[in-house]
């Protein structure tokens, strides 16, 4: 293991989507400071425009980098180690992130660390402030992993640190995107999961019958591309007239109801896989929604596992969760050289690469 004492404290930098984030963590994960941006200018145009994303992230990512030190009372000096997520996610935003904080470590002398941006999901109930919120003192390992989120979903096992089972994953669209198209589809605007959540509380979740797709299949993929259709097929009748309202809110209801239903019968599947698991965790945006994740804590309460999930504002994305993945790397003792390490837009998590041993943590930079 390695001593972390002289590694304290950390920034990291988060910009795979339309969220632009920083957070400075000491070297036990306690978070001194975090500063999050959630784009509002695509709200207009129904979904993340990657272009406008990434030069929303150029421009806000240095004055929250600022901020971010400003409310930690620290300044760039004081930092002994740079984190950001290098993937997968929308290759522009990446590339922003990523080259930022390479610059701020180049600029500082000091190492950067490259950060899967599905591994810092599955670690973060590891999270002390997680673990603190659910009155839990640590999250062993193996454990089961559900990430449902706008862009993955997957179902895992985690057995250690780069060390991870797929056991599980979508085939067509993720959870969290099905929210969002849903949400569009019945006017509700964007993003769609919280308000398709919020407008579902007045419907009727028994209102009308949709599939559950892949329900009672022996593994533990996901799908959501017919659940969605069938939604779409139920407002085709009304053509471009408005929805009564109570009618929309029962199929908001309906479709919530559905997904629940689909995760918490793939939580059944994946845990006869890995009966030797003793906890269940789930994170991602989708992790945030209450039925899902009331759903999914009976299943795993029914099995005698428990149930960790981060706090709500830790569910979607932000750079706590990167510092964090950097320090639980840091952790196994090897010593990061990933300034050469380039953005992925698709990253699997079979192919993140330990940190390389070497002296020269941080390259030259000559004239």
């Amino acid at each position: 293991m390695n001593d972390l004492s002289t590694l304290t404290p950390l920034l990291a930098i988060e910009t795979s989507c339309d969220d632009t984030a920083c957070a400075i963590l000491d070297s036990q994960g306690a978070i001194l400071a975090q500063s999050i941006w959630s784009q509002d200018s695509h709200a207009a145009l129904g979904g993340v425009v990657p272009e406008i994303a990434a030069r929303a992230h150029l421009e806000l990512l240095p004055p929250l980098v600022d901020l971010t030190l400003e409310r930690a009372q620290l300044t760039l000096e004081d930092i002994r180690y740079f984190a950001a997520t290098t993937g997968p996610g929308l290759i522009g935003g990446l590339i922003v992130g990523s080259s930022y904080a390479k610059g701020l470590a180049m600029a500082q002398k000091k190492p950067f660390i490259g950060i899967n941006h599905i591994e810092s999901h599955i670690l973060t109930p590891r999270l002390p402030a997680a673990l603190s919120a659910q009155n839990c003192d640590d999250l062993p390992f193996p454990y089961l992993a559900l990430l449902m989120s706008g862009g993955h979903c997957q179902c895992l096992l985690a057995e250690g640190i780069g060390a991870y089972r797929r056991l599980g994953g979508t085939i067509d669209d993720a959870a969290g995107e099905a929210f969002d198209k849903v949400a569009k589809m019945l006017g509700l605007g964007w993003p769609g999961g919280p308000a398709l959540e919020a407008f579902a509380q007045e419907g009727n979740p028994h209102a009308y019958t949709l599939p559950r797709p892949l329900r009672g299949r022996p593994n533990c993929d996901f799908s959501f591309s017919g659940l969605k259709t069938a939604v779409a097929r139920l407002i085709e009748p009304y053509g471009h007239q408005a929805i009564p309202r109570q009618d929309a809110a029962d199929i908001a209801a309906s479709f919530q109801q559905a997904v629940a239903d689909i995760m918490e019968d793939r939580l059944e599947n994946a845990l006869k896989l890995v009966p030797q698991v003793s906890s269940v965790v789930v994170a991602g945006g989708v992790a945030a929604n209450k039925l899902v994740r009331s759903t999914l804590a009976g299943c795993a309460e029914r099995h005698g596992k428990i149930f960790l999930a981060p706090p709500l504002s830790l569910c979607t994305d932000n750079a706590v969760m990167v510092g964090w993945a950097a320090l639980e790397r840091l952790k196994l003792g090897e010593r990061p050289c990933d300034i050469d390490l380039p953005p992925r837009p698709r990253w699997p998590l079979s192919e993140r690469q330990a940190f390389r041993v070497s002296e020269n943590i941080v390259p030259e930079v000559t004239a």
